[in-house]
C-alpha cells in the first residue's frame, strides 16, 4: 500500500510538473513573439524595484489596510507553501515529517509560524471576497471583468481559504496522533494554532483519524498541484511575473515617450540638410506604431502577462472616470487575449498563420484609443509597474501615422504644428500680435 502511495504521488507530481512547464514555455515564446527591447541597464534600480515593488508591495501601501491584508494573502501563501518541499520528498520517499530530526526544536517554531500565517491567509482572502461580492467596490463591478475574470478572482479567493484549512486540520490531526503516541506520527511539539485545535478530535478512533489527517495531506498537496497549472490561466499570474516585471519596469521618467527613430532623423535632416550626404539611406520603409502583438515590444507583452485586474489603473483613469469607452484594466486583458489566441494559432498550425484579425479594431477600439489623455495615471497607480499607456500610444501611433486615421479635430492641429510650429491657426509672424492689443 506504501508504495502504491508513492507511485500515485510521483505520477501526479511529475504530471503537475510536466503540463506547469509546457505551459509556462508557451507563454515565453509568446511574451517574446514582440519586438526586441534593451532593459538591462542600471541593474542597481532594477533590483531596487524588485525589492520595492514586488516583494515590498510599495504602491499597496497607498491604502495601509487592504495592503497590509493583501501582504499577509501574498507573502503568507507563499511562505507556507515553503512546506511544500518537506510534503513533496515526503510524499516521493514514503516519510512523515522528514525535516524533525533535522531541525529539531526550530522545527515547531517554523510550523507555528506557517499556521499563524494561514489563519491571516484566510481572514485577508475572506475580507477580499466581502469587498468583491457584499460591498461590491465600484472597480470590482466594471463591464470589463463580466464573466470569466469576475468569477477568477472568486475562485483564487475560496481555494486559497481551503487549502489553508486543510493545511489546519491536516496539522491538528497529526498533532492529536501524536499525543496517542501512534508510531508513524513522530513527536514534534506543540504546534501555536493547530495543537489548540487537536482536542477537537479527542472524541474520535484511530483509523477516523488517520483518515481525516491522510485525506488533508493528500487534497492539500493535490490541491497545490492544481493551483500550480491554474496560475498560468489565471490573473494569478503576477504571483510569479510581478518579480521580472519589476525588474525591466522602465526607468525613464513618466511621461517620457520614446521617440520613434525614422521621425527623429526626417526632422534632423530637415533642420539640418547638410547632413544628407552623410546619411546612410534607410532599409525598406518603416513602421509606425502597432497594428497587432508582433509590433509590440516583449516588455509590452510581459506587462500584458503581469496584470493583477485590480483595476486601480481604470479607477484613476479620467476617461473611464467620465464615462469613456477607455478601462486601462481591458487595453491590457484585450492585448493578453490577443496574445493568447496568436499562441493557439501557432500550437495548431507549427507557425503563425494568418487569422485575419489584429489587436487593433478586433480587441481594442478606435473609440478607447481616441479617449486618452496621456496623463500617466493608470501608470502611476500600477502596482507592478505595467503601463496600458505605452501600449494605447503605439496603437494611436499606427493609426495617425500609418492609416491617417484622426478625428477632424486632430487633423487641423497636425496641419497647424507641420505649418506654423505650432497647434493654433497662426503664423509665427502673427503668434505675439495679442500681446500688442493688450499694451494699448
Amino acid at each position: 500500500m506504501r508504495i502504491l502511495q508513492e507511485l500515485l504521488f510521483i505520477i501526479a507530481f511529475g504530471t503537475a510538473v510536466y503540463l506547469f512547464s509546457t505551459k509556462v514555455r508557451q507563454i515565453r515564446r509568446n511574451i517574446l513573439l514582440g519586438r526586441d527591447e534593451d532593459l538591462n541597464d542600471h541593474p542597481d534600480l532594477r533590483w531596487k524595484n524588485v525589492l520595492l515593488l514586488a516583494f515590498g508591495q510599495k504602491k499597496m501601501f497607498r491604502n495601509p489596510l487592504v495592503a497590509v491584508l493583501h501582504f499577509f494573502v501574498y507573502a503568507g501563501f507563499i511562505i507556507i507553501n515553503l512546506e511544500i518541499l518537506e510534503i513533496i520528498l515526503d510524499g516521493i520517499l514514503g516519510k512523515h515529517r522528514l525535516f524533525v530530526p533535522v531541525l529539531g526544536g526550530l522545527y515547531p517554531i517554523l510550523i507555528s509560524a506557517f499556521e499563524v500565517l494561514a489563519v491571516l491567509v484566510v481572514l485577508g482572502c475572506a475580507i477580499f471576497l466581502v469587498r468583491r461580492n457584499i460591498l461590491k467596490l465600484r472597480r470590482f463591478m466594471s463591464r470589463d471583468l463580466n464573466g470569466w475574470p469576475r468569477s477568477d478572482a472568486n475562485y483564487i479567493l475560496i481555494t486559497e481559504i481551503v487549502l489553508m484549512l486543510l493545511f489546519l486540520t491536516m496539522n491538528a490531526a497529526d498533532q492529536q496522533m501524536q499525543l496517542r503516541g501512534s508510531e508513524h506520527y513522530i513527536a514534534t511539539g506543540n504546534f501555536l494554532v493547530s495543537g489548540s485545535l487537536a482536542s477537537i478530535f479527542n472524541s474520535m478512533p484511530d483509523g477516523t483519524l488517520i483518515a481525516i489527517e491522510r485525506t488533508c495531506w493528500w487534497l492539500h498537496i493535490l490541491g497545490i498541484l492544481a493551483f500550480l497549472n491554474y496560475l498560468p490561466y489565471s490573473k494569478h499570474l503576477h504571483i510569479i511575473l510581478a518579480f521580472p516585471n519589476a525588474y525591466y519596469a522602465r526607468l525613464e521618467p513618466m511621461g517620457e515617450m520614446e521617440n520613434m527613430p525614422a521621425v527623429q532623423r526626417e526632422v534632423q535632416l530637415m533642420l539640418q540638410p547638410e547632413l544628407a550626404a552623410n546619411e546612410p539611406a534607410p532599409e525598406g520603409m518603416p513602421k509606425f506604431g502597432a497594428k497587432d502583438v508582433f509590433d509590440l515590444s516583449w516588455k509590452n507583452l510581459l506587462d500584458a502577462y503581469s496584470c493583477t485586474e485590480c483595476g486601480r489603473c481604470s479607477a484613476a483613469c479620467p476617461a473611464n472616470i467620465t464615462g469613456k469607452a477607455l478601462s486601462p484594466r481591458k487595453i491590457m486583458m484585450d492585448t493578453r487575449d490577443r496574445a493568447e489566441a496568436v499562441g493557439r494559432n501557432i500550437n495548431e498550425n507549427g507557425a503563425f498563420k494568418d487569422d485575419g484579425k489584429t489587436l487593433l479594431r478586433d480587441h481594442i477600439t478606435e473609440e478607447e484609443l481616441r479617449a486618452c489623455t496621456t496623463c500617466n495615471a493608470c501608470v502611476q497607480e500600477c502596482p507592478v509597474s505595467i503601463s496600458p499607456l505605452d501600449i494605447i500610444v503605439q496603437l494611436r501611433r499606427h493609426l495617425v501615422m500609418e492609416e491617417s486615421s484622426a478625428p477632424a479635430e486632430w487633423t487641423g492641429m497636425f496641419s497647424n504644428i507641420e505649418n506654423n510650429m505650432a497647434p493654433w491657426k497662426f503664423s509665427m509672424d502673427d503668434r505675439d500680435k495679442w500681446a500688442e492689443e493688450m499694451n494699448q
